[in-house]
């Protein structure tokens, strides 16, 4: 297994097919189904360019209010069959040395309340649920999303 930057050559629709089938899966029973049926093919290949972000784990600084100085995992997503592995752990750990090496000591990420597996997943990895939330709306139902953080050891 390698973890490493996204290349030009990369195709841009098979990294969104791995988004699209991860949404499918991860968020099944909390998303509406027929938002989560409805997820085009090549939905996220655009976004995997933008600028400043680092790809296949997108990572950055933080602009939530009251955590300044915090990098932030936006999204990691693997193949529902690739999930249980140990392949989201060293993803996870890979994009927190990244930030870490940014510079950043802290770093915070979101994720669905009703995503169980995905907070066990990420309370297991040593981040610790802020109480922060906010509300959100994915095809038509309303979500809340948590906040966690996690301290980095310099």
């Amino acid at each position: 297994m390698e973890i490493r930057p996204l290349r030009e050559t990369d195709s841009r629709l098979e990294v969104s097919r791995i988004y699209e089938e991860s949404w499918k899966a991860a968020c099944r029973g909390i998303v509406p189904q027929a938002y989560l049926d409805g997820i085009p093919a090549g939905r996220w290949a655009e976004a995997l360019d933008r600028a400043g972000w680092d790809t296949l784990v997108l990572a950055g600084g933080s602009g939530w209010p009251g955590w300044p100085g915090f990098g932030e995992v936006v999204s990691l997503y693997l193949l529902p069959e690739s999930m249980g592995r140990g392949y989201g752990k060293v993803l996870l750990e890979a994009a927190v040395n990244h930030l870490a090496g940014q510079g950043f000591r802290d770093v915070l990420l979101w994720v669905l309340e009703e995503n169980l597996r995905a907070r066990r997943f990420y309370e297991k990895a040593g981040f610790v649920c802020s109480g922060d939330f906010m509300e959100d709306e994915i095809g038509g139902k309303p979500l809340r999303e948590v906040l966690y953080w996690r301290h980095m050891i310099p």
